[in-house]
């Protein structure tokens, strides 16, 4: 899974086990307008039908599971993310050290200062029939429950939290889990079939904004090396 492996070791920048980067991307990360007392399923589907775009601070911890003789690990990022609905998303890694992700509606790209490599493949073929291309299409609840199990899960640390299980079992996702506070998406929990864990923790969002038309695009910089997957 991309997603861990970018958080989990520097040298790893297959975009090809990219199943499942995003259920952070929810296709709407806006104000939800929704009841002070919603359950996390009301606040999924006021999401799911308003923000066009957004941007927040991130903070990232992977854990990967504990092996024979060797406890688990776990390593923190922080960055900021940003996205445009429906096919445009960012990731700006700060640290422990920088890496940029950008997905500008026709290609993925990825990029690595320290190495001076630059990694690209079709965002159609990378992103299909994964929850990120189901998310970013969903209008609703409706759409989304083609695909995944949702329900509410047992409120905790002051969230209400919907429970997201792919009904395919041959993928890498195993369940998502997101939590909200009232109208604000918070914190995500993302598990898969390999036993690692991914808990991505977001800063108030900034609603609406209006994105220049560069803001999603990417040019490889001069002299770094391109690798096309």
């Amino acid at each position: 899974m991309f997603w861990y492996r970018l958080a989990m070791n520097k040298s790893a920048h297959g975009l090809a086990a990219l199943a499942f980067f995003l259920m952070v991307w929810l296709g709407a990360m806006g104000p939800a307008h929704a009841d002070a007392n919603s359950d996390g399923l009301g606040a999924l589907s006021a999401f799911l039908k308003n923000a066009q775009s957004g941007r927040a601070e991130f903070t990232q911890v992977v854990t990967s599971p504990a092996q024979e003789g060797r406890k688990a690990k776990s390593k923190t990022s922080t960055g900021v993310f940003e996205f445009q609905r429906p096919t445009h998303f960012r990731f700006d890694y700060k640290k422990p050290f920088e890496q940029t992700l950008v997905a500008d509606g026709q290609t993925l790209w990825l990029y690595d200062p320290d190495l001076n490599q630059v990694t690209s493949r079709s965002q159609a073929q990378t992103l299909n029939n994964t929850p990120v291309a189901l998310v970013a299409s969903a209008a609703d609840l409706k759409a989304l429950q083609a695909d995944f199990v949702l329900s509410n899960a047992p409120d905790h640390d002051d969230l209400v939290w919907v429970s997201a299980v792919p009904k395919a079992r041959d993928g890498t996702l195993k369940a998502v889990n997101i939590g909200f506070r009232g109208d604000q998406l918070v914190l995500l929990d993302v598990q898969d079939n390999l036993g690692q864990r991914s808990v991505l923790r977001f800063g108030a969002f900034q609603l609406n904004p209006n994105f220049g038309p560069a803001e999603f695009q990417f040019k490889p910089p001069p002299g770094a090396d391109l690798l096309k997957q």
